[in-house]
């Protein structure tokens, strides 16, 4: 007998087991619903041109090798990606007191974060630390803390079926209502999955409920840029609470606004509140990779940080990140326009108030149609505005 016979099968990752399905499709119009990527108009995968240039200069630049990096990763991109989120005129990089680790995408940045803290938040090892997600957040959220060992992760409202929108009394009364210290993993833009950010007085208000009563805040920034268009836009409640002055981490992912997916480019930055407590956090973040990955991967990261550090590759970035966010959003109005011209039950507008990657339809099995057209209609686009 097997010393493995007993361990269970795992049931498969829906999101991954749905992207096994349609390959094995052989339908002609069959389309992809599942994985968050952004495609062209002929649902092609789409490499930035941006990314191609940089890609080729590396290729012909004789000083670069394969040896390894320094376990927090590639020192200029930490500190490239640390400024993209918080901005030029960032107070808190003048003062030195932030600092990236970088990751294996966001999830990377992510665990390094939830590992962290589980050791070393608040003086003592905190397992019992209440950790708070939106409810309903990305499906890894739950997972990375559980399996960095929170015992206790509990939901916090976010999404409003009946209004379709944000249900910010709901959020609200959670933040009065939770222990002092606790941990709230926040979507810094365009949530995943219902595409419902706050507005800019509301995240002024959620920040000022945070800080009174002392909850620590951890951004997860996946879609800077790729959101609105304007990586200033899409940072603006990243600064703020930086501005507020929160210690906060913030996990950062490159596969969305780079189309970086399978090269795994993510960075954690560590906004203290002095250089002092800064460098005895990397100390311990340092440990933690090194029995984690023990060393981060260069390719990924060397595309991004020659990108954010040439002036020109930058402009070119910004533009490239403008086109997919600008289609994506067409993309919402167009939807909308056709919803309203069929006549489609119901109001439409969170359709374009939403943002991003991902919206909640407020559809659901017992909604009634008038005409076989609008039945068709919404049978289409159910699922479509679930991802955009």
């Amino acid at each position: 007998m097997s010393l493995f016979s007993e361990v269970p099968q795992a049931p498969p990752v829906a999101v991954f087991k749905l992207t096994a399905d349609f390959r094995e499709d052989s339908h002609p119009q069959k389309v992809n619903l599942g994985v968050g990527a952004y495609r062209t108009d002929d649902c092609q995968p789409w490499v930035l041109p941006v990314v191609k240039k940089v890609e080729r200069l590396i290729v012909e630049d004789d000083s670069l090798n394969h040896e390894y990096l320094p376990i927090l990763g590639l020192p200029e991109f930490r500190s490239a990606a640390s400024k993209v989120a918080l901005g030029d005129d960032s107070a808190a990089i003048k003062e030195n007191r932030v600092g990236g680790v970088q990751a294996l995408g966001g999830t990377g940045a992510l665990r390094i974060g939830a590992e962290f803290l589980q050791r070393w938040y608040n003086g003592v090892k905190n397992t019992a630390t209440p950790v708070y997600v939106s409810a309903p957040t990305w499906e890894n959220h739950n997972g990375v803390f559980a399996d960095a060992g929170f015992k206790d992760i509990r939901p916090y409202h976010y999404w409003d079926a009946a209004k379709r929108g944000l249900d910010l009394s709901g959020f609200l009364e959670d933040l009065e209502k939770a222990p002092e210290h606790s941990i709230f993993v926040l979507h810094a833009c365009a949530h995943n999955p219902t595409g419902t950010d706050p507005t800019q007085e509301e995240w002024k208000t959620i920040a000022e409920v945070m800080k009174r009563r002392k909850l620590f805040v951890f951004f997860d920034s996946a879609y800077q840029g790729f959101a609105s268009g304007s990586l200033d836009k899409d940072a603006w409640a990243i600064r703020f609470f930086v501005s507020e002055g929160f210690e906060l981490f913030i996990a950062q992912s490159f596969s969305k606004n780079f189309g970086l997916y399978n090269e795994r480019v993510g960075n954690l930055t560590v906004v203290a509140k002095d250089t002092e407590n800064l460098t005895r956090i990397l100390s311990q973040m340092e440990k933690i990779v090194r029995t984690t990955w023990s060393n981060p991967p260069s390719q990924g990261a060397r595309i991004v940080s020659k990108t954010l550090n040439n002036p020109e590759l930058f402009a070119e970035w910004k533009d490239n990140v403008k086109t997919m966010a600008d289609r994506v959003l067409l993309m919402r109005d167009q939807l909308k326009t056709k919803l309203v011209a069929l006549g489609t039950p119901g109001t439409w507008d969170h359709i374009t108030q939403q943002i991003g990657m991902f919206s909640f339809t407020g559809l659901n099995r017992k909604l009634k149609t008038n005409t076989p057209a609008q039945k068709h209609t919404l049978q289409q686009n159910s699922s479509v505005i679930f991802q955009l």
